[in-house]
């Protein structure tokens, strides 16, 4: 049986106070309506229909990479005459799943319990059982059976003790959506079509109405303010925290990680407080994250070891690293093995090869630098003329001393020395001395001082 899925996204979002429509506020680092379109692809919906109304440039701008079918609801007049809105293009055949844009959390398994339990009966929702349900449509059973939904304000004080209520989550035949929708009636107080009416027309069908308990109640938990909105965020922080745990992450403190995107992990990752994770990123096996932390689309080697308020994006880590802190990897940084990265050094769309070392207070851009190298104190690449990039190359085993300027293009050969200071505007051959400050002096053949072993 086909599935479609229809998603609500046409409200304004008053209390939200912002310029953004609800659905594009943000949770863990991505929209709401994002979150439940990707849910909706992973039950494989050959049909998404979405129905937008405030904002619906801005909305459908977000998401033109997906495949969507969008339907105007250019009035608000309830949640029936929204769903209305999707029969010129609703299949006639198959099964929907009815979703809200500002419900996010839902899962797959919740979603496939229902439908699963729809399947039969062609009709079924999802309620949640909590202590006080007030506010909230009220399931009336008898026999175990659903036998209507009552409102909060229509409810009697007997019916109010009931602590099961309707999500707003439901799952329909679209042959009787086809049926029951264009017989909806706004004959209430609100002058509104409500979709609740279609439980009441299935039971005068003699349907049985189905039903599925979310795995975790905040799955249902919609969002109409900031305060909902950042309450949800650490719900759902919470419960990404724990799936780390399971798989064997230690995070110091739970409470103090945002995984805005997705993580794949290896074993024994240690990841300190106020770490924030952002897009597709890779830990390998006893990688440590230090305090404060922000990467983004980025993959780490196993044993490698970044120091706190380091900042990474795009970069790809070797192992056995040292990184930080307050080190900065840009797009286009890749760092072979046991390179080490110091304190306010940043890389950008450059190589850095195997144990090389740039430890204090260097810029490389566009740079490639060559295994057992090191990179002196206030180096810099200067590989900007004002209109073009330039690319510095520096060769194996090469000393670059503090404070010199390398002014691309230009290539420091293996071996090779730069005294400190110096602004090399020539190449350097290799195994050469290379100082410039007034003008550039080259010895060749020099020998460079060497660590005594002890």
């Amino acid at each position: 049986m086909s599935t479609t899925v229809i998603i609500l996204a046409a409200g304004k979002g008053t209390r939200m106070r912002s310029t953004l429509p609800k659905v594009l506020q943000p949770l863990a680092g991505r929209p709401l309506l994002g979150h439940v379109i990707e849910t909706a692809k992973k039950i494989h919906a050959e049909n998404i229909i979405t129905i937008y109304g405030h904002g619906g440039d801005r909305v459908q701008s977000a998401f033109a990479d997906q495949d969507i079918k969008w339907v105007e609801q250019a009035e608000q007049l309830g949640t029936g005459h929204a769903v209305q809105m999707t029969l010129p293009v609703l299949p006639q055949d198959g099964i929907s799943l009815i979703l809200s844009g500002d419900v996010p959390c839902i899962s797959q398994n919740t979603l496939q319990k229902l439908l699963d339990a729809s399947s039969q009966t062609g009709i079924g929702l999802v309620t949640l059982t909590v202590d006080d349900a007030t506010g909230y449509g009220r399931i009336v059973r008898e026999n175990g059976q659903i036998q209507a939904i009552v409102e909060h304000k229509d409810a009697t004080e007997q019916q109010r003790q009931i602590k099961e209520f309707n999500t707003g989550i439901y799952c329909v035949s679209n042959a009787k959506l086809h049926e029951w929708l264009p017989k909806l009636s706004n004959n209430n107080a609100q002058g509104e079509y409500y979709l609740t009416d279609i439980v009441a027309m299935a039971l005068a069908d003699g349907l049985t109405v189905a039903s599925v308990e979310p795995e975790q109640a905040f799955e249902v938990e919609g969002v109409n303010d900031r305060i909902q909105l950042a309450a949800l965020e650490r719900q759902f922080q919470a419960n990404l925290a724990k799936k780390l745990m399971q798989q064997g992450v230690h995070l110091i403190d739970p409470s103090r990680f945002d995984l805005r995107g997705n993580l794949v992990v290896g074993q024994d990752v240690r990841i300190d407080i106020n770490v924030i994770i952002e897009g597709e990123c890779e830990f390998g096996d006893y990688v440590e994250i230090g305090a404060g932390c922000i990467i983004k689309n980025t993959k780490i080697a196993a044993g490698t070891k970044v120091q706190p308020y380091s900042i990474f994006d795009q970069a790809i880590v070797g192992e056995d690293a040292q990184i930080g802190p307050f080190a900065r990897l840009r797009p286009g940084a890749k760092l072979a093995a046991e390179v080490h990265i110091g304190n306010f050094v940043e890389v950008k769309n450059s190589t850095v090869g195997v144990g090389s070392k740039a430890n204090h207070f260097t810029y490389l851009g566009d740079a490639e630098v060559g295994c057992g190298s090191n990179i002196g104190a206030g180096t810099i690449t200067c590989n900007y003329d004002g209109a073009n990039k330039f690319k510095t190359i520096i060769g194996d085993h090469a000393f670059i001393g503090s404070n010199s300027a390398l002014v691309a293009p230009v290539t420091i050969g293996n071996g090779a020395t730069v005294g400190a200071g110096s602004t090399i505007t020539r190449d350097v051959e290799e195994n050469s001395l290379a100082v410039e400050r007034s003008k550039q002096f080259t010895k060749e053949n020099y020998q460079r001082p060497q660590k005594i072993k002890k």
